[in-house]
């Protein structure tokens, strides 16, 4: 996106791509159907420990702006749910896009490209490969973050940053299931079941379904509120959200109901959740033999669930990389360094990690445009 930018303005643009075709984490985004934007991107979808640098970048290219490129090429799209964009064919359309825009702004591109060194002489960068050294007056690093190493994502981008003075905001797993404690792996005989649930943190809160794996938690309420969690913290989560669980039991108290509990619930959630929470928080019986200890235990099992993980699935599982380089040391309109004129730093690199939905590659297209318009 910025090269083909650059390109268009008539610079001299080349890419060095370490890998040896390009593209390969847009090919397998959206389950291989590229959730290439979200209708509702804002600044609010973001996370940063500077919130108002993306700002400026999001304002000037927007989701329509991609949409008109998307279009203009003919690929026909669909919104599949909370304004998510995906191909109708394959996310091979939004990379022969891109690679087509680059080709008519001239761009070159160069794939199996291991740089070794990067250093800054005094009016260019000098950069060494094993076959040949490339000089640039503006150097733009795009080189992502560190989830899903076995697509080629590394640390090259952090340690080339650092080296002209940059700082990272700690950086760890982000979009990433939640994985079960010891005490909790009684619960792996519930994999493959998927709820409509609320998980919330002090800090957030979403409104999606929960997966239960043969690991921990996953599906996109977890992995949106995983970007939020830190070591240590209970989620709490609701299954049964838009209902009131205490004013129906205490309804069903008063009629008396003859039923079993568990019958009861059955209409509410899959008869395998509730057989399974039955066996852990409360017990098998009609509600109107309940205790009001027993009924406050069942509510909070169902409405107010802790779950404090034992952590991640680490960067193998993990979508997006939370934190990146200090956005404080980086121009919000041009992605130029502070430190080093000529520099410019891009995407997922930065501490800016957009939520689940298209989010992250709306920053991509708006960042890579910013400093495509720049340099």
């Amino acid at each position: 996106m910025c090269a083909l930018t650059a390109g268009k303005r008539g610079k001299k643009v080349l890419v060095l791509e370490h890998q040896p075709k390009p593209g390969r984490k847009i090919l397998i985004s959206g389950g291989g159907r590229c959730n290439f934007t979200n209708l509702y991107a804002g600044p609010e979808n973001y996370l940063s420990q500077n919130p108002h640098f993306c700002k400026s970048a999001l304002a000037r290219f927007t989701p329509g702006d991609f949409i008109e490129m998307v279009e203009a090429h003919g690929i026909p799209y669909h919104e599949k749910k909370l304004g998510q964009l995906f191909c109708d064919r394959s996310a091979q359309d939004i990379l022969d896009l891109l690679l087509k825009e680059c080709t008519e702004a001239g761009v070159k591109l160069y794939t199996g490209v291991r740089v070794q060194r990067i250093r800054k002489g005094e009016s260019e960068f000098v950069l060494d490969t094993p076959d040949q050294t490339f000089l640039a007056r503006a150097l733009v690093l795009a080189t992502g973050g560190l989830s899903i190493p076995k697509m080629g994502a590394t640390d090259f981008g952090y340690r080339i940053a650092k080296q002209f003075g940059h700082q990272r905001v700690e950086t760890q797993p982000g979009l990433v299931p939640l994985t079960f404690s010891q005490a909790q792996l009684a619960l792996v005989e519930l994999r493959g079941l998927a709820l409509d649930t609320e998980v919330s943190l002090p800090s957030a809160r979403f409104r999606e379904n929960t997966l239960f794996a043969h690991f921990g938690l996953s599906g996109p309420a977890i992995l949106q509120i995983s970007s939020y969690w830190q070591p240590g913290q209970a989620l709490t989560i609701n299954f049964l959200p838009e209902f009131n669980l205490a004013q129906t039991l205490l309804a069903w108290q008063k009629e008396k109901r003859q039923a079993q509990i568990t019958t009861l619930l059955d209409e509410f959630l899959p008869k395998r959740f509730v057989r399974a929470w039955q066996e852990l928080y409360f017990p098998a019986k009609p509600p109107f033999q309940f205790t009001a200890n027993e009924g406050e235990r069942l509510c909070q099992a169902l409405q107010a669930w802790r779950f404090e993980p034992a952590g991640t699935a680490g960067y193998a599982k993990a979508e997006v990389t939370t934190g990146g380089l200090d956005t404080r040391e980086v121009s919000s309109k041009t992605m130029e360094s502070r430190h080093v004129p000529g520099l410019y730093l891009i995407g997922e690199l930065l501490d800016v990690t957009g939520w689940l939905g298209g989010y992250n590659f709306q920053w991509a297209w708006a960042s890579g445009t910013a400093a495509g318009e720049a340099v």
